[in-house]
């Protein structure tokens, strides 16, 4: 069996038919909460009984069972992110990805973002979206200066001689 490449993404968008014997018995309160929906799991590592998975802060782990995976877009739940106003409709702000959700009937994932303490109404596309990476790094400086010539001054103001 070939297994795959980590991190992976995706979605029980339906309850698996086995009842709930796949969920580890630690994890049945986390598991209920977010599953069946659309929610966009990200799927961390296998530990030759359980797939560990992870929402944002939320944890879970559950035995092999059937899902649906989706393509990683590039941005997971706490990403910093600037939107791309659009036209007249959308502004442009910087945020928080506080969801991913995906959208069977259009093919992707769409991100709730968090301003602040209060969430945005709107769901946000991929492509109406930009990963804010950190500034913080300074690279070691590469331009000379030229040693300033300093000019003593007389009395008038202009340079002495």
């Amino acid at each position: 069996m070939q297994w795959p490449q980590f991190p992976d993404y995706g979605c029980f968008l339906r309850w698996p038919e086995n009842g709930h014997g796949f969920i580890h018995p630690e994890d049945m309160a986390t598991v209920r909460r977010l599953m069946p929906s659309p929610r966009v799991l990200k799927r961390t590592q296998f530990d030759g009984t359980y797939y560990h998975y992870r929402y944002g802060p939320l944890g879970f782990r559950l035995r092999p069972a059937m899902w649906l995976q989706v393509s990683h877009e590039g941005f997971d739940i706490d990403d910093r992110v600037e939107t791309v106003g659009v036209g007249l409709e959308r502004e442009r702000f910087v945020a928080t990805i506080w969801g991913m959700y995906y959208i069977q009937r259009k093919g992707c994932i769409l991100y709730r973002l968090r301003r602040g303490d209060q969430l945005v109404p709107n769901l946000y596309p991929a492509d109406q979206m930009r990963l804010l990476e950190s500034k913080a790094k300074l690279g070691p400086a590469h331009t000379k200066y030229r040693q300033p010539k300093w000019e003593k001054k007389g009395p008038e103001g202009r340079g002495a001689g």
